[in-house]
């Protein structure tokens, strides 16, 4: 019988990760994951993966790893606020992007041919007038989107040893599973937490601010389609609708799940927040012959069912 190849997907725990992993799990893969709890719960990592608790920048964790012929390494978990990247900076850098360098010396000794970097749209900063594109200056305005840029970067010079990189660069993520506990990290979830919780919602910032919006099962076809790559290559790839949807539109689409009246009050800013960028998606078509397929309406109905 021939053996399973192993992948890890880090940060199993948390609301992409375990998708990513459940995923891997239904196409045959032996999968792994690490992940420290801090934002994910231990009952999301799926049935059958292997589970390492602690840091993707734990040295003592890697070296353990070391002992296992990789096929594919996900790299998905860190520390995904902008906010939070204000608190501790250092935390920041090291959770997105010292444990990214970590793990491609992984990667390298044990022959692993496929790296995917879970990146971000933070790492363009604003973009007012069009849609951000893969070639275009970037220019983040948070600590975690210098952290995610850099990472980027260790991707890139990685594939001069003979390494497949891939650098997802994800826009505002949403879906079943996200955690709805946790008031400073995914606009959807936050929105939607407040609504059913205090049928009323608070948003930190202007109304016509705009970002795009993917649903977690279309994120995770992304990833999917990633791993397939095998030529040493760096790719960089919005993972987008390239729909530019706005906060108020946003909002006004979560009330209207809602029988009943759902208030709102803008008031407050968060550190470091984009004003507003929406991702060109043509290079991920043509790359991966990947589409998104779940409109906004549609995924907010499913997250709305599934939290209710």
């Amino acid at each position: 019988m021939e053996e399973k190849k192993k992948v890890l997907v880090t940060g199993a725990a948390g609301f992409i990760g375990s998708h990513v992993a459940k995923r891997m799990l239904d196409l045959g893969y032996d999968v792994a994951t690490i992940d420290n709890l801090s934002t994910g719960y231990r009952s999301n990592i799926p049935e059958g993966v292997t589970f390492y608790e602690g840091d993707c920048f734990d040295q003592a964790i890697i070296e353990n790893l070391e002992k296992t012929n990789w096929s594919s390494i996900i790299h998905i978990a860190g520390q995904s606020s902008g906010e939070i990247s204000y608190d501790n900076p250092v935390y920041d850098l090291q959770t997105n992007t010292q444990s990214t360098l970590m793990l491609l010396k992984l990667a390298q000794k044990t022959g692993c041919n496929s790296f995917v970097y879970a990146s971000s749209m933070s790492v363009y900063g604003d973009r007012l007038d069009s849609e951000a594109k893969e070639s275009d200056q970037v220019s983040p305005k948070s600590f975690y989107g210098v952290g995610k840029l850099a990472s980027e970067h260790y991707l890139r010079i990685y594939t001069d040893y003979n390494l497949t990189c891939t650098s997802l660069r994800l826009c505002n993520t949403y879906g079943p599973g996200q955690n709805m506990e946790n008031m400073r990290q995914g606009m959807v979830s936050i929105f939607l937490s407040q609504a059913i919780n205090d049928s009323h919602i608070h948003v930190k910032g202007d109304k016509d601010r705009f970002r795009d919006f993917s649903y977690i099962d279309d994120v995770v076809h992304a990833f999917e389609r990633s791993m397939e790559f095998c030529d040493n290559k760096y790719r960089c790839l919005n993972v987008t609708r390239n729909i530019k949807i706005t906060v108020e539109e946003l909002v006004t689409e979560i009330r209207n799940l809602f029988d009943e009246d759902i208030s709102v009050r803008y008031e407050g800013s968060t550190p470091g927040d984009q004003v507003g960028v929406y991702g060109d998606n043509t290079m991920i078509s043509k790359e991966l012959s990947w589409a998104p397929s779940v409109s906004l309406r549609e995924g907010l109905q499913k997250m709305y069912d599934w939290a209710k």
